[in-house]
């Protein structure tokens, strides 16, 4: 008799313990949903991949986070390429038919794109989101903030604070009395960091500033951008790609200050005190180099090495040129082979087919937050930043990825349980009668 009370007990016992096999095997299929932030296996590896998610070694200190502060992670890198599936290529990329961009002995930059300003369509590019340093050409991004907020004509008076900043300076004194205007073409002429500096604290702050910087870059679709100092002095966590330049650049010429401001070959830089105003020439060269210049940015640390932003115009064609971690090629400058790279550009017809294209905001799958993009880093409360939110890792259930399962195993053990105890005490009752019966 006892034998033939067990089997149905032994039957529900083992269709509960199926049930909780099963749930519990289904909490890896929902683990292995993929990440929206894997880095793809490039088409065409080189070495130059390495730089897909951080820049190169610092070769010297200044990118350690100070005191109290912590070092960023690296940004996300995007399941798929902004501007175009070929973009993760890491070697030189070229429209089917085109010829051959300039070789390593008049280009050597590491990474680099030319595009067509007008309709966004890259010609060809080498390595466009190797994630690198911007060093100063991060200015045009300081100056697009800038004029976003502020009235051209806004007065800011020079304090100490702008005339210690390192690096080159245009030559903001104390008490000198500057219009945004002044500041922001000081800043793309002479690559004023004093400049950068007084605009920033007009701005709310240095550190404000940065984060409004990342937050532009996000809404644009410089998504390998992250600013760390408004001037591009090297610091933690900052990094660009060369296609995040050209992106930025594009959307900096439809601003008119910017505009004039990276077209003019020099002007008058107010004075301070009994200091009179005074010329600042601009040190892009391909102003005076190339015919149909248009304007762009120099930059340089130790860390970023030589990088460029330059732009031309010919037979109605615009055209920008971006190179990133370049270095000089015997007495030859950056500016000769930016040169090389826009000739390149014009000579591919128009018509070729584009390897990628230059966004004008974050892609969809990218850009849901109100702050410009959830696959970027936040600046945490100390200055650093905090681990990257994943996009993907939103629960795919109310109870997240692994919640379900746990709660189904649960309510399983409960149900094992409750059911054990009733039969225990069923049997203890039974167990009574008998025993009653038998004493009658």
């Amino acid at each position: 008799m006892p034998s033939t009370a067990h089997r149905p007990a032994t039957a529900l016992v083992a269709s509960v313990c199926a049930l909780l096999a099963a749930a519990v095997l289904s909490a890896p299929v929902v683990l292995a949903q993929p990440s929206q932030t894997t880095t793809p296996t490039s088409s065409t590896p080189s070495a130059s991949c390495q730089d897909r998610s951080i820049p190169p070694p610092a070769v010297d200190m200044s990118e350690q986070p100070k005191p109290g502060k912590t070092a960023p992670g690296p940004l996300p890198v995007p399941a798929k390429p902004v501007g175009g599936s070929r973009l993760y290529d890491c070697g030189v990329i070229t429209p089917g038919g085109a010829a051959a961009p300039p070789g390593p002995n008049l280009l050597n930059a590491q990474s680099w794109v030319v595009a067509d300003l007008n309709s966004g369509a890259i010609i060809a590019a080498k390595d466009p989101h190797a994630r690198h340093r911007p060093a100063s050409i991060i200015k045009v991004l300081t100056a697009l903030v800038a004029l976003k907020e502020l009235d051209p004509s806004t007065v800011i008076v020079g304090e100490k604070a702008d005339t210690e900043q390192e690096g080159s300076k245009v030559g903001v004194g104390v008490g000198g009395k500057y219009t945004v205007k002044d500041l922001i073409t000081g800043m793309m002429l002479d690559s004023g960091n004093d400049a950068a500096h007084a605009l920033a604290r007009k701005l709310g702050g240095v550190d404000e500033t940065v984060r409004k910087m990342n937050q532009l870059a996000r809404q644009l679709g410089a998504l390998d951008t992250r600013a760390a100092t408004p001037s591009g002095l090297d610091g933690p966590g900052m990094s660009t790609s060369a296609y995040d330049q050209a992106v930025i650049f594009k959307a900096a010429l439809k601003n008119p200050e910017i505009a004039k401001a990276v077209a003019t070959k020099s002007f008058n830089f107010p004075g301070y005190g009994n200091k009179p105003a005074f010329k600042v020439s601009n040190d892009n060269q391909l102003l005076a180099l190339y015919t149909g210049a248009l304007g762009g940015k120099t930059g340089f640390t130790d860390d970023a090495r030589h990088t460029f932003i330059g732009a031309a115009e010919k037979g109605g064609r615009r055209l920008v040129a971006v190179l990133i971690r370049a270095e000089k090629i015997g007495a030859q400058s950056v500016y000769t082979q930016a040169a090389k790279l826009l000739d390149y550009g014009f000579s591919v017809k128009a018509a070729a087919e584009p390897v990628g294209q230059l966004v004008e905001r974050a892609p969809a799958e990218t850009a849901a937050s109100g702050d410009g993009g959830a696959a970027q880093a936040k600046q945490d409360g100390n200055g650093g930043i905090t681990a990257p939110e994943n996009p993907s890792a939103a629960a795919v259930t109310p109870f997240g990825n692994v919640g379900l399962p746990l709660t189904i195993a649960a309510g399983v053990f409960v149900l094992i349980f409750a059911f054990l105890y009733v039969r225990k005490k069923r049997a203890k009752a039974a167990a009574r009668a008998r025993a009653a019966a038998a004493a009658v």
